[in-house]
């Protein structure tokens, strides 16, 4: 009974959220916002979304298509859109630092420089008002990520920014609350998914500092993040998916990245038009497919390729990936303790069962004997992908020690990350190199965190130690010639910056500075 009633109530819960969602930008200003996209006014597709309107959008729009079907106009479509929105410039002059500043006062500068206050509705806005003050990444990223923000914590509590972590997790919480999830930054056309779920190691973060109340505090949102990701799994057969969750033919219960939407994404409109046209595929499929790339954090990666080379091959949807599933343990544990502390034994136990349940599932269908290593797992074709990312590490960061297994498979894999992906800069984010920029010559701060973590945590102290140590001089050679913290890095030519990808390198920037000054004080231990 309590299974069909949590079921129901998730269900119930999810509809209820999704009336409230605002319009996107391509539901409000229609052709408009499709021939501002085709015509490429700008040359990042997000500038537009990010877009505020000076007046009513509707009286926009009707302005717009009254001059378009006037064949007596003549008229840009650039100057109209200057003269009805407020276009977002680019802050990545204030960034850079002076040449004899040293690395961490130029990073607690930004801080201040990446701070959001309390944010006001504005009609016609993308922008998802947050209650609290937050931390954006920088650049192009003008609004609170997801993922991202878990990295920049670590960062802000080395720095003593109690405070604002504390805000963070209000906000994210006030998003699940709001809408039934965290969405992948607070834009409207972010709101059909999430991202990697890392609420709960924001929680336990905020719990080292402030004690173990906060658990209780937000239990509540956990329990509703971990419904989001397990909505319909009772109604689910077996061998079938739905949403976010997979249930394969042995009756295993395990996760895939989704999104609600079956359009281009709003923020990279033409890009996907253009790759499902290059595709020959069913453009919803595709769609489907690369807006799940972009749930996963990870977009895009070979990772996601059937071919492990081109985009136009991605199947993101039919994989079982390593990454996620080691966190929703993690979110599932997390569950289970707070459950605990409530005095609710009997709900902890379910969470632990479920949990372990989770990691028996990861460990069969995820570990490959062959390459001694964790991979994701391909549920239509029944076979593991057999890709080579850092996100095989992620289970160690998580998983309890059994009679020394955890620590075997650890060093097993470590021998792995030292032939195919340590680099003199770092980690390699996989070890493909396709142009995406998730994938070699590239490393990127969350990940190498992860890696550190996984790695110590597995008995390999070592091999962590010399990671962090690679990973923090190329950031201080970086800001040394520059001035500057970059988004991601080239790990395997030192004198190149990092490339690839839909858009230009961006600089700030939010995770490189907190996993930065993290790994500063892990060395210092």
């Amino acid at each position: 009974m309590r299974t069909l009633l949590f079921a129901f109530l998730c269900c119930v819960f999810s509809a209820q959220a999704q009336t409230n969602w605002p319009a996107t930008p391509d539901e409000i200003y229609g052709t408009l916002f499709s021939d501002v996209q085709n015509a490429q006014i700008f040359p990042d597709g997000k500038t537009f979304v990010d877009c505020i309107p000076k007046r009513a959008p509707a009286d926009i729009v009707k302005d717009y298509l009254a001059i378009k079907k006037n064949p007596a106009i003549r008229f840009s479509l650039k100057t109209f859109v200057e003269e009805n929105f407020h276009v977002p410039g680019s802050p990545t002059a204030t960034y850079t630092t002076p040449k004899d500043e040293d690395i961490r006062t130029h990073i607690n500068k930004l801080w201040v420089l990446l701070r959001r206050e309390p944010d006001t509705a504005v009609a016609g806005s993308s922008l998802l008002p947050l209650p609290n003050a937050y931390i954006v990444p920088g650049g192009r990223f003008r609004e609170i990520y997801y993922w991202d923000s878990y990295f920049t914590m670590l960062g802000l509590k080395v720095s003593g920014e109690t405070a604002m972590i504390e805000n963070m997790v209000k906000n994210f919480a006030y998003l699940i609350n709001t809408y039934g999830h965290i969405p992948n930054g607070n834009r409207s056309y972010y709101l059909s998914r999430s991202q990697p779920p890392f609420f709960a190691m924001m929680v336990e973060l905020l719990a080292g500092i402030k004690g173990d109340a906060v658990y209780a505090e937000y239990l509540p949102a956990m329990e509703k993040e971990y419904a989001y990701f397990m909505d319909g799994q009772d109604q689910l057969k077996p061998g079938k998916a739905i949403k976010y969750v997979v249930k394969l033919k042995d009756g295993t219960v395990l996760n895939r990245n989704w999104d609600e939407s079956m359009v281009p994404r709003q923020e990279s409109y033409r890009e996907d038009v253009e790759t499902a046209r290059k595709s020959g595929r069913n453009r919803v499929e595709m769609y489907k497919h690369l807006r799940a790339g972009a749930t996963s954090g990870i977009d895009f990666s070979s990772r996601w390729f059937a071919d492990r080379k081109n985009i136009t091959t991605i199947e993101t949807t039919d994989i079982i990936p390593v990454d996620l599933n080691s966190l929703l343990f993690n979110l599932e544990m997390v569950i289970a303790r707070s459950r605990k502390m409530n005095g609710d034994d009997s709900g902890a136990t379910r969470f632990l069962q479920l949990a372990e349940k989770r990691r028996k599932a990861i460990n069969k269908y995820c570990w490959s004997s062959s390459l001694k290593y964790y991979t994701d797992y391909n549920f239509k074709k029944r076979k593991q992908t057999n890709a080579v990312t850092l996100a095989g590490l992620y289970p160690f960061c998580f998983f309890p020690e059994r009679q020394g297994f955890l620590s075997l498979q650890c060093s097993q894999a470590a021998v792995l990350v030292r032939e195919k992906l340590l680099q003199p800069g770092g980690l390699l984010a996989s070890d493909q190199n396709t142009g995406e920029q998730w994938d070699a010559p590239n490393g990127w701060a969350p990940l190498e965190w992860m890696a550190l973590t996984g790695l110590n945590r597995g008995g390999q102290r070592g091999l962590a130690r010399e990671v962090a140590e690679r990973w923090t001089r190329l950031n201080e050679k970086v800001f040394k010639e520059t001035g500057k913290m970059m988004e991601k890095y080239n790990v395997a030519d030192l004198n190149t910056p990092a490339g690839g990808g839909e858009y230009a390198s961006q600089d700030g920037f939010g995770w490189s500075n907190g996993v930065y000054l993290a790994m500063m004080e892990w060395l210092s231990k």
